[in-house]
């Protein structure tokens, strides 16, 4: 693949795209224990791994695209509670909302929005504020000191504006998606991270990889 494969993709449409911050993701998350048994798509779902690592394994050419992030109180539908060791997101906390899209041979594959609490970004936690378009998901998982406590998943309808956005990325959308969010801590911080499957995924493919 060209080193400009997802510049020439998406250029079209790379402002409009931007403009779409924050797309957010309103839905009715469930706990992963009611994610649907299609395969491979539990199988990505439920995958207690890297995504970042694994799509890169699967392209020759994976890109980040930043769509956006800003500070701002968390909305009440994102607050997340933590287990009875570990905090939470508390709806109002100030936290870095962070949304992008992750592209593999130059097709978005997944939008992910996170939720960085702006109490967890002290320390060597600071850098997670200034990542532009480095992976996320690279950084947390090269980190010893990650911990995942909670994985939910949802079905997202065609209707939402994640699919407006896919549609705008040259992405049809004619099926409803799925999606995951998980709460990790780094030294007792948290942050959130959720994850949807745009319908070029591998997630939706019937053969497993």
């Amino acid at each position: 693949m060209p080193d400009n494969g997802v510049e020439a993709a998406a250029m079209p449409d790379l402002q409009q795209l931007k403009q779409q911050f924050p797309v957010g993701l309103d839905v009715n998350w469930v706990d992963a224990s009611l994610a649907p048994e299609q395969q491979p798509l539990r199988d990505w779902l439920l995958d207690p791994m890297s995504l970042t690592a694994r799509l890169k394994r699967h392209s020759n050419d994976f890109r980040v695209l930043l769509l956006g992030q800003v500070i701002q109180p968390c909305p009440a539908h994102e607050a997340i509670s933590g287990n009875h060791t570990n905090n939470g997101i508390s709806e109002g906390e100030e936290v870095l909302v962070r949304e992008v899209l992750l592209y593999c041979d130059g097709i978005p594959v997944v939008f992910a929005r996170s939720l960085l609490p702006t109490n967890s970004l002290t320390g060597e936690q600071k850098a997670l504020a200034e990542l532009g378009e480095q992976p996320l998901g690279q950084v947390l998982f090269n980190n010893p000191k990650l911990s995942r406590e909670i994985l939910q998943v949802a079905k997202i309808a065609p209707s939402l504006r994640v699919c407006e956005l896919a549609h705008m990325a040259n992405v049809d959308v004619n099926h409803p998606l799925w999606g995951r969010r998980s709460l990790f801590h780094i030294e007792d911080k948290p942050l959130m991270v959720a994850e949807v499957f745009l319908p070029e995924s591998l997630a939706y493919r019937e053969k497993k990889l």
